[in-house]
């Protein structure tokens, strides 16, 4: 007999499976939605899944998870960057401060399905923490500031900016700053717990009668997001059964190498004003001079109200935060589609430059990660089956930056756009991100041995220069041997990082 608990996630599982089935295929969607598909469905509907068939009981409306204080969105004669049409999706142009999507550029045909003679031996995570509220500083400093000098100075808002006389701070207590947004539906809560159901649905059978030790950095909202990840995962009772145990790695920069957020502890990193993390703010700021003026001198004609860069950059950011606590948000529609095309690449730059490919300790971070869990690959299932790591957007970077998947021919520029770039923050860590790797066994294929896939938020990436195997994955033997070569590139962690030769030189928790 079935446990309440494995009846309740096969049934979340199938309704997962058939909500995929009906954002993928639009015939379906047209036959399910047929009867009941009125002609003015999206401007009745204005949510980001778009029409949802109401009534249809494997599918509830997007009205079920309206929240209190979210308006309608409904503005006539008005077509802001919020609106969804077939073309635009705010979602996706968010950098990374908005809900989970797929990645969606340059991915492999086919989908996630496993390739035909291959099974699935052993797989690894790294999970950015879910959706969350902002930091204190963009809270305080940033979002906050600008609403209360638009609240103080006594005005009557007009056209795209009217919801404000009555819009209230999606944040009422400053302790929820920073930590898992828990209503609507992209809160941080539920999506930990889904993405534990999706992964339970594809990887099942992977699970060993032994404890799984599964891996957070010290940050709550971390914790918290491998917490709801093992509910829906190893089932409610993973404690007490002990099917799984959660071990939280400091963030301290005493650990050395030996840590999940490298990051915190390559001193050279933080110190380096030209080369380091800061790098990254300094070039955002560069090229967001050149698109928020035209924005300053539009509000200013609309308001009277001379807004700094950083408040117009804090009226973009709350439209990806709001959306993530109600479910919606009027901020999206005060900007057009290209104002926004400009907020999602100053995004890109910040994190490219900041953790990323742009930078000098990235590859070398990165590394850590990607050399223990290669040396793991290697091992094959003896070593255990399952390997997940909770961190933060900053770690998911430089781990990317060291297996070389996303870097474009050339560094991304800061005076204009590349529409065609590949590093698109929203798609590589948006919240929620995460990156697999995929140990196949492909016995039953014209060229059987083992392999290593790649799936970035579930879209599965060919590995440039290593993708001739099934379903365009790479021969371990070839990844090993481009981890190896990446670790003789970016020289001792320690070193470059201006360490104690006495610190940690690799990480040593990962292991079962």
């Amino acid at each position: 007999m079935l446990s309440a608990w494995s009846k309740a996630s096969l049934f979340i599982g199938l309704i997962a499976i058939l909500y995929t089935l009906y954002r993928t295929s639009p015939s379906l969607r047209t036959s399910l939605c047929a009867a009941t598909y009125p002609a003015n469905a999206e401007r009745l509907h204005s949510g980001y899944f778009g029409y949802e068939c109401a009534g249809k009981p494997h599918h509830s409306s997007w009205s079920s998870w309206w929240h209190p204080e979210r308006s309608d969105g409904i503005h006539e004669g008005h077509m802001g960057a919020g609106a969804i049409t077939e073309r635009w999706n705010i979602l996706y142009h968010l950098g990374g401060n908005g809900p989970w999507v797929e990645k969606v550029i340059d991915v492999v045909d086919g989908g996630i399905v496993v390739p035909e003679g291959c099974e699935i031996e052993q797989v690894h995570m790294m999970s950015r923490h879910a959706e969350r509220y902002p930091t204190r500083r963009a809270g305080d400093i940033g979002q906050r500031a600008v609403v209360e000098r638009m609240k103080q100075s006594g005005k009557t808002f007009t056209g795209n900016l009217a919801f404000f006389n009555r819009w209230q701070l999606f944040w009422t207590d400053d302790s929820s700053l920073e930590q898992l947004t828990s209503t609507g539906p992209f809160s941080g809560t539920l999506g930990s717990f889904t993405t534990g159901v999706r992964l339970r649905t594809r990887y099942k059978h992977l699970q060993p009668d032994r404890t799984t030790t599964f891996w957070a950095s010290d940050s709550n909202r971390v914790i918290e997001t491998a917490k709801y990840f093992a509910l829906g995962f190893f089932g409610i009772d993973y404690q007490d059964s002990n099917t799984a145990a959660l071990e939280v790695i400091s963030e301290h920069f005493s650990l050395g190498a030996d840590t999940l957020t490298p990051g915190r502890t390559c001193l050279a990193n933080k110190r380096d004003e030209d080369e380091g993390q800061r790098k990254g703010y300094r070039l955002m700021g560069e090229y967001r001079a050149t698109y928020l003026s035209a924005i300053r001198e539009r509000l200013l004609e609309q308001t009277t109200m001379d807004f700094n860069d950083q408040e117009i950059y804090a009226m973009q950011e709350m439209c990806g935060f709001e959306t993530t606590v109600r479910g919606r948000s009027d901020w999206c529609d005060v900007f057009t589609q290209d104002e926004f095309l400009s907020f999602e690449y100053a995004r890109d730059l910040l994190h490219y430059y900041r953790a990323g490919p742009g930078q000098k300790y990235a590859a070398s971070m990165g590394w850590l990660w990607l050399n223990a869990t290669t040396n793991l690959l290697l091992e094959g299932p003896g070593a255990g089956p399952l390997f997940f790591s909770f961190v933060h957007d900053g770690d998911i970077a430089p781990m990317i930056t060291a297996l070389d998947v996303i870097n474009d021919v050339e560094h991304l520029p800061i005076n204009h756009i590349p529409h065609s770039r590949k590093w698109r923050k929203s798609q590589v860590s948006p919240m929620g991100g995460r990156v697999i790797f995929e140990l196949l066994n492909c016995n039953q294929t014209s060229s059987p041995g083992k392999f290593v896939r790649l799936n970035i938020n579930d879209g599965i990436t060919a590995v440039p220069g290593c993708d001739n195997g099934p379903g365009n994955s790479c021969p371990l033997a070839q990844f090993a041997a481009r981890t190896k070569k990446k670790g003789e590139e970016v020289g001792d962690f320690r070193e470059l990082c201006g360490l104690d030769e006495n610190a940690a030189g690799r990480i040593t928790f990962l292991h079962q």
